[in-house]
């Protein structure tokens, strides 16, 4: 029996097309092992979104080749794309893929299996115009299922190296993602996460459908899914048709994660985000009016090149004064091949961390603070593991729910009456299940 081991790093994306990947091996009849484990194929796909991001897919990459040096070792992902000469001399490398030419894994191994002469396909991005599509029926690891609608980014935030690793807007034919949708939860998933590079990008490069023509098509077209989710939006995205979609569907459930990045315009224009502070707060005031259940959480990035005490003062505030109900914080990482890298007054190493300190107290207590507002509703809840005494999931907000229920539970939603909160996390009481 051959074996393969997959290591993934970084974001969703890589985690639906790891999967996919693994579909495409276990269909040429390769068996999934633990990375720990010795395995035939090792897939290491990789995260370059900060310098941290390259050095521990290095390490990954070297790990793998000492567990089994007569193994094949795949480099994929955003790191072999923009770096690819640094991946390719390091020794015991098999095969290096890009953000491309996924879809032709088992034909690589297969090729070098024959040659034993290393593989390096990277297409320059920049030129790319279509969608390579990955699918996938199954997760392994999930009882929410991905579902990649895009790749790409057009908007070369200063900070950010994703566009040069992974191109322009490209997304995928309307029917093959209804397709896919109708196939997971055909498998049995109740909820679909929409993911992508800049996932509601979707249709920026298609003439009459949108990415509110995809979510209507969606919430109406596919049998039996019940919860629909956007892994990530930008406020400029949040159009008001989508607004009052999101208040009137049964489906699309009430949370959104929409990055601010920074709550101050000066850093917000160092940043080359599109938006002012007050643009973001007058979108955010029409959401919680028309949506009272809403559930808003953010990106953060801190100690952005040029960023003084008052910026940070004025981003802290700010932040607090929107009430966002978790977040998401990043101290800035110097990336080469990045504007931001080569800018003036960068930020010492020990306020930064100050700074990520102060934002990440700020979100226990935000979280606590919407946790509490709970207690006596009822939330429908998506059942996911056991922990300890308890079956944990998450609500359609999602708030971590811990309820007592059986093991059989898993992959279920139910109604919980929210009893109490423990933290951040919630506890509650079963209403009736649902599905």
């Amino acid at each position: 029996m051959k074996t393969v081991a997959f290591l993934t790093l970084g974001c969703k994306v890589n985690t639906y097309e790891s999967e996919a990947m693994l579909k495409l091996l276990t269909q040429a009849s390769y068996q999934e092992v633990d990375f720990k484990e010795k395995a035939d194929v090792y897939v290491i796909n990789t995260c370059t979104v900060t310098n941290t991001g390259d050095s521990k897919s290095r390490q990954m990459i070297r790990k793998a080749i000492r567990q089994n040096p007569q193994a094949i070792i795949c480099v994929v992902g955003c790191y072999s794309q923009v770096a690819s000469d640094e991946v390719r001399k390091i020794e015991g490398v098999s095969i290096v893929l890009g953000t491309q030419f996924r879809q032709q894994i088992v034909e690589l191994i297969e090729e070098f299996q024959q040659t034993h002469q290393q593989i390096v396909k990277v297409a320059d991005v920049m030129r790319l115009n279509h969608f390579e599509d990955l699918d996938i029926d199954s997760f392994t690891k999930n009882t929410r299922a991905f579902l990649k609608i895009q790749d790409g980014c057009n908007n070369f935030c200063t900070y950010c190296i994703i566009p040069y690793a992974r191109g322009r807007v490209r997304s995928r034919d309307p029917q093959s993602v209804l397709k896919q949708a109708q196939s997971l939860v055909d498998h049995g998933f109740v909820e679909i996460v929409l993911t992508g590079i800049h996932t509601a990008g979707y249709g920026q490069d298609f003439d009459n459908y949108s990415f509110y023509d995809l979510l209507v098509d969606l919430t109406t077209k596919v049998k039996g899914l019940k919860r629909l989710r956007i892994s990530s939006i930008e406020m400029s995205q949040v159009t008001h048709e989508i607004i009052d979609l999101i208040a009137t569907s049964p489906i699309i459930v009430d949370h959104l994660h929409i990055p601010i990045q920074a709550g101050c315009d000066t850093t917000l224009k160092r940043m080359n985000r599109h938006y002012t502070t007050q643009e973001f707060a007058d979108k955010l005031k029409e959401l919680k009016e028309k949506l009272p259940t809403l559930s808003v959480t953010t990106d953060v990035l801190t100690g952005f090149p040029g960023e003084t005490e008052e910026e940070f003062q004025q981003t802290y505030h700010w932040i607090k004064d929107m009430h966002f109900n978790q977040l998401h914080v990043f101290p800035y990482s110097k990336r080469k091949g990045t504007p931001a890298a080569k800018m003036d007054n960068q930020v010492d190493g020990i306020v930064k961390k100050e700074r990520v300190k102060q934002l990440l107290d700020l979100s226990t207590k935000l979280q606590s603070e919407f946790a509490s507002w709970q207690i006596g509703k009822t939330l429908e809840v998506l059942i996911e593991e056991r922990q300890g005494n308890y079956m944990v999931g998450h609500a359609s907000n999602y708030l971590k729910v811990h309820v007592d229920l059986p093991d059989s539970a898993v992959g279920k939603i139910y109604h919980v009456n929210i009893i109490s909160q423990d933290g951040v996390d919630l506890i509650g009481c079963v209403d009736h299940e649902e599905n």
